[in-house]
């Protein structure tokens, strides 16, 4: 419980945009005064958080404001994209410090060897030991067998299947390894970054070469009986849409994916029927020229991604409603370039369709950790591990591995 009660002081350090008093911690824990100058004191010989400016409220004695030390705990972070690994290091509030892209490698042994490098790069740009950080995370396609570590079959990753990821990066970084769905990890990464999705229930849509999503309550993440909630891709949108491997039609996730799109796009006649589409880094590059085409004005190729938002839409309203969220927050590899064409229409469609409008508007945002959520979330999973008060256990609570 003393670890708990010093993890809520730390979070409530944290997120005070202005620096927060003793006796305000006192006051908003319902913590005594003197078990909150306990915690604080082993705080400050952490270096978790320092003494600021004195702050004089009323006729009382000033107070002393407390701030979080961004530079007092650091995380790797990398996430594995079918196109681009991409890889940070942060520092206790989650702002990155450094950052490498690269081509994502074929097979899981070279993808493992290159990781490892480029951790390696990543401290040694900034200074860092290996041992003055907690760990790594990673942020893979799902599903993933989280009590083993293991990437069972993502989609797209060429030689991949039931992949013992987590232990082999353990061993190559000799690090302390966190392995989490793609999505999931996102969600972590708002919920560290910001104050705006630790009420209510809130949404975390991740748009790349599928659809998934995650669900947070109350600032903590739904993980699920196996760790493995929000695949939505076969949630039917319209039985009238693109075939999916499925079997069926109109599933969310077909109905948003770039070779559907692409598809469309030269069916239109708005690519050359030769674009180069069969792998996944030639499908985003083709992707990329649809967009482009639809920000300068090309109505066919607005009507392409107008149609796939509508379809995503339908599927967000539905889960919308099923876990009765006031926050649907968008982002992913293929957002930012979506974005413009999506946002209109999924805010026009939760705003006439979702059956609780009338209890409560559902508000669309986009991410406030851009486009690497992913890697970024990967390293907040790792802080959150250490620090977070999560007294359910439902995020780090399994699936660590020491090398």
């Amino acid at each position: 419980m003393g670890d708990f009660n010093q993890r809520v002081v730390l979070d409530r350090i944290r997120r005070a945009a202005h620096g927060v008093s003793r006796v305000e911690l006192a006051a908003s824990t319902e913590l005594s005064l003197q078990t909150i100058s306990n915690i604080v004191t082993r705080l400050l010989s952490r270096g978790l958080v320092v003494e600021g400016e004195r702050k004089a409220e009323g006729r009382g004695k000033p107070r002393t404001m407390l701030h979080l030390d961004p530079r007092g705990a650091h995380a790797l972070g990398v996430h594995v994209d079918p196109v681009v690994v991409t890889a940070v290091l942060t520092d206790l509030d989650g702002a990155v410090l450094q950052r490498r892209t690269l081509p994502t490698p074929v097979g899981p042994d070279a993808l493992v060897s290159a990781v490892a490098t480029t951790t390696r790069e990543l401290l040694d740009a900034a200074g860092i030991e290996p041992a003055g950080v907690l760990g790594l995370g990673v942020a893979a396609p799902g599903p993933i067998d989280m009590s083993a570590g293991r990437v069972i079959h993502p989609p797209l990753l060429e030689g991949w299947s039931d992949v013992p990821l987590r232990d082999a990066l353990a061993r190559a970084t000799g690090l302390d390894v966190l392995l989490e769905k793609d999505v999931s990890a996102a969600m972590v990464a708002e919920l560290w970054r910001g104050n705006r999705m630790l009420r209510g229930t809130s949404l975390f849509f991740s748009m790349g070469f599928g659809v998934a999503a995650a669900v947070a309550h109350e600032g903590e993440l739904f993980a699920g009986t196996s760790r493995n909630a929000g695949e939505v891709g076969h949630l039917i949108v319209d039985p009238d849409g693109p075939s999916c491997d499925c079997g069926h039609r109109g599933c969310i996730g077909v109905s948003a994916a770039p070779a559907t799109l692409v598809r469309d796009a030269v069916d239109r006649g708005l690519l050359d029927p030769g674009t180069p589409r069969v792998t996944p880094r030639e499908l985003d590059a083709a992707l990329t020229r649809v967009c482009r085409l639809a920000g300068a004005g090309d109505r066919s190729a607005g009507d392409v991604l107008r149609t796939s938002a509508r379809r995503v839409a339908r599927g967000i309203t539905i889960v919308a409603d099923l876990v009765d969220a006031d926050v649907v927050v968008f982002g992913g590899p293929s957002w930012s370039r979506l974005a413009p064409f999506y946002v209109p229409v999924v805010r026009a469609e939760l705003a006439a369709h979702a059956t609780l409008r009338e209890m409560h508007p559902v508000e669309v945002l986009e991410s406030a950790v851009g486009d690497d959520v992913g890697a970024v979330g990967a390293a907040s999973l790792v802080l959150d591990d250490a620090f977070a008060p999560r007294p359910s256990g439902l995020v780090g609570a399994t699936g660590v591995v020491q090398p």
